[in-house]
């Protein structure tokens, strides 16, 4: 099985934080978006990766080759990096790692994340992962029949189903989908004048192929700063209820208290405060006489007097103030 995951959006509505960190490698409990999301992908799939094929943009910083290839890697999968130098839309995204569109693959958007229970039905030509929503209107979604998926409608004005489309797809045959991009692509077929991943399902369909739904029970966007905050605290409430501990041992506590669930990250010093629940605080970083939680913080940062709450701080941070709902951006310094 191999799994492709476009991520060459800037990701403008998550800024100032993407200005120095491609949003799919901002950390969410101690961890990449982007390897949260292959993990979870690989525990659904009940199979081994062999290989995950990322595609960046072209002003991703120099680093990000060797990251995304170490997270390939710790799944015991072969890493491969491609580059998307303009964006011209989600076809065009994915066939920029055609080389990795053969056999049994994924094909996953790296800003959302999931939980799920369902068992990958590999007699299908493939699936798309849907999740129940309350306003239909706001998303691409599936109409069905008998099992098997008979539409796809991007946005209905009028009632069609309530089954969004949350961007991962599932095909048998990569080779498949990689000759129906190639047509679009040849013969300048666009949508909104982009090449559009739902026009190569459309004539996959009409060619007879079949794809069936797989549920999701749960959809955690990462696009702005108020839903990813939220979507750190469901990722630790998740952690929790797995048994998991998050917090490093080598957490220094003076008259300090956690309230989980809460990640805090290595060599980090708490000092008369409070943290959580709902929490992330990275590595190497200092927090006195504050009160925080359902926030978000990166690495390296130091915050004093502080009560913050949906709060999103980056890496390299200074913070000494009294303000409650902040974003704020790396090698920033508030005082």
């Amino acid at each position: 099985m191999k799994i492709i995951v476009p991520m060459a959006g800037i990701g403008s509505r998550l800024r100032p934080h993407t200005l120095t960190i491609p949003k799919p490698l901002t950390l969410i409990a101690g961890k990449p978006i982007v390897q949260r999301l292959v993990e979870d992908i690989a525990a659904v799939l009940k199979q081994d990766v062999e290989e995950i094929a990322f595609i960046i943009g072209p002003t991703f910083p120099a680093d990000t080759e060797s990251k995304l290839l170490s997270i390939a890697k710790d799944l015991g999968a072969k890493g491969v990096v491609t580059v998307q130098k303009t964006a011209l839309g989600t076809a065009h995204a994915i066939q920029c790692a055609k080389e990795s569109l053969h056999g049994p693959c994924v094909v996953a958007f790296a800003d959302t994340l999931f939980k799920a229970d369902f068992t990958l039905d590999k007699n299908a030509d493939g699936a798309i992962w849907v999740k129940q929503v309350k306003n239909p209107s706001a998303y691409g979604v599936i109409k069905m029949q008998d099992g098997i998926i008979t539409d796809f409608v991007e946005k209905p004005e009028t009632f069609i189903s309530d089954l969004a489309i949350i961007g991962i797809y599932y095909f048998k045959k990569g080779e498949i989908l990689r000759e129906e991009i190639q047509y679009l692509l040849d013969n300048d077929i666009k949508d909104k004048g982009e090449y559009q991943l739902t026009d190569a399902l459309e004539n996959m369909k009409k060619k007879g192929m079949q794809f069936v739904p797989g549920q999701v029970d749960e959809w955690m966007d990462c696009g702005n700063k108020e839903i990813t905050v939220e979507t750190n605290g469901r990722v630790l409430q998740f952690a929790q209820q797995a048994g998991q501990d998050l917090v490093s041992k080598s957490v220094i506590l003076e008259n300090a208290e956690i309230i989980q669930p809460c990640y805090i990250g290595d060599n980090v010093t708490l000092i008369n405060t409070k943290i959580g629940p709902n929490v992330s605080l990275g590595t190497n970083s200092v927090v006195k006489d504050s009160t925080i939680s359902n926030s978000l913080i990166q690495t390296n940062t130091t915050i004093e007097n502080a009560t913050l709450t949906n709060a999103m701080i980056g890496n390299n941070v200074k913070y000494n103030g009294n303000f409650t709902s902040i974003s704020i951006g790396d090698y920033s310094e508030l005082k």
